[in-house]
């Protein structure tokens, strides 16, 4: 809630800084709910970038849901109908929640995973919507808030490096993005990183189940 909600407020704010409606926030929130793509929405809108550009540029930004996906696929395999509202609202930090929280034996599996993604897309909704009403009434300096992203997600990967006490993995998404940082264009270091990563990751996967 804490991270949602004012990651949430920033993206309101910064959208309604570029004089968009605020009304667009909470739009935005309910029906494409990415929280870093929703950030780099605001400057697709800006360059008037066109359906084919934005598509493409999206599937890169979003591409490395797929992953998050396959790892819980066995988690997933008997949500029945929620299943569809569940794979919408897998984000970085649910899929973070979902993966360091152990699971309660008492609770019902499904309804809990249910309640987790509802209540991170309500509290990231909320966020934008009174941040887009509050920067629509009263004038504030918004830069730098999108690094606040940025931000959440180191909070998250210092969480996931406790909670898993192996250093293997964060050592390679290191080396892949230094990699990837310096020998390929900006557009698409996201691509190269995750691929990359995901091959080292597999070459060192005997290592890894040892650990």
């Amino acid at each position: 809630m804490m991270g949602y909600s004012v990651l949430g407020f920033a993206f309101g704010l910064l959208l309604v800084s570029f004089e968009y409606p605020w009304y667009l926030a909470p739009l935005m929130s309910l029906f494409i709910y990415a929280g870093a793509l929703q950030f780099v929405a605001i400057n697709f809108f800006n360059a008037k970038a066109g359906f084919v550009d934005i598509a493409i540029a999206s599937w890169f930004v979003n591409l490395r849901q797929s992953f998050y996906g396959l790892s819980l696929l066995k988690r997933f395999k008997k949500t029945g109908k929620l299943k569809p509202y569940l794979i919408f609202g897998l984000t970085d930090e649910t899929y973070a929640l979902l993966t360091t929280i152990k699971d309660d034996e008492q609770l019902k599996k499904k309804w809990y995973y249910f309640f987790l993604t509802a209540f991170n897309q309500f509290y990231w909704f909320t966020g934008a919507t009174l941040g887009a009403i509050v920067g629509s009434n009263v004038e504030f300096n918004t830069a730098g808030l999108e690094f606040s992203l940025t931000a959440l997600f180191v909070v998250l990967c210092i969480e996931q490096y406790k909670n898993l006490k192996n250093p293997i993995p964060f050592a390679i998404g290191t080396i892949s993005s230094i990699i990837a940082l310096a020998f390929v264009p900006s557009d698409k270091m996201l691509i190269v990183t995750i691929s990359l990563a995901l091959v080292l990751l597999f070459f060192f996967r005997q290592r890894l189940n040892d650990e």
